[in-house]
């Protein structure tokens, strides 16, 4: 049973969106981030330090773990691995992020993250399905991504300013345009640049290639713009409670 659930074979683990399994990744998903603007106050100290590393050992592991997935099927491909998709990219921003609590890292990876790993947890271009090893370590990649960019902003006290989307969507364009020449050079289709997921996806309703691209650059402002927008509500309440002061 152990060795199935690590199988390349796609038929004995279909994954079925929005079925049981999805739904209860979703609910834990979005409890963990409930959960984590619920404690935000109690993690502090020492507990702030042991999250931020149980974040990044778990970022490492499901980036590990799905490298080392793919070598022992062998399965591991140029066009497939690197880590130009857009959530690979994001994990690899978010560890570096959390260790550098570096400002620039910041505002670029949580637009970044937020719009795509976020996302991905409610329509994954995902082949495996419960109990497979895939079904889990997508959801907890995915999950842990989106937790790392909360907890620098409930926990390390983190803000954005609407400079931070623009650099962060300039930058994001940078990583596709990058993507795209890594697509032409090796066959690959990272960040959905060369054609559409195989799974439904919202891109599925944004036109045929080439145009979805463009469609996917108004989709993508448009997302930053809503993920910036609590932070304009909160910074107005600030200014308003000072004025009342």
């Amino acid at each position: 049973m152990f060795w199935d659930v690590l199988n390349f074979r796609y038929d004995e683990y279909p994954f079925e969106l929005f079925s049981v399994s999805h739904l209860a990744a979703i609910l834990v998903s979005v409890g963990c981030m409930v959960g984590l603007f619920a404690g935000r106050h109690r993690i502090q100290g020492n507990m702030k330090r042991i999250f931020k590393w149980t974040l990044v050992v778990l970022l490492v592991l499901s980036e590990a773990s799905f490298q080392v997935w793919y070598i022992i099927n062998d399965h591991w491909e140029v066009a497939v691995n690197l880590p130009f998709q857009l959530c690979s990219l994001s994990l690899y921003l978010c560890i570096i992020m959390l260790l550098t609590r570096s400002y620039r890292i910041f505002e670029i990876g949580f637009f970044v993250s937020m719009s795509g790993a976020f996302i991905a947890i409610i329509t994954p271009e995902l082949f495996f399905g419960f109990p497979h090893f895939r079904y889990f370590q997508f959801f907890l990649a995915h999950l842990t991504i989106v937790v790392a960019c909360l907890y620098m902003v409930w926990i390390e006290g983190f803000r954005l300013t609407f400079g931070s989307l623009i650099r962060a969507f300039f930058a994001l364009n940078g990583f596709a345009l990058f993507a795209y020449l890594v697509n032409k050079m090796v066959g690959a289709n990272y960040m959905f640049l060369m054609h559409k997921p195989y799974n439904a996806s919202p891109i599925d309703y944004l036109g045929e290639y080439p145009w979805y691209l463009i469609s996917l650059e108004g989709v993508s402002f448009f997302l930053f713009i809503i993920l910036y927008a609590p932070f304009i509500i909160v910074k107005k309440r600030r200014k308003e409670e000072k004025v009342n002061i």
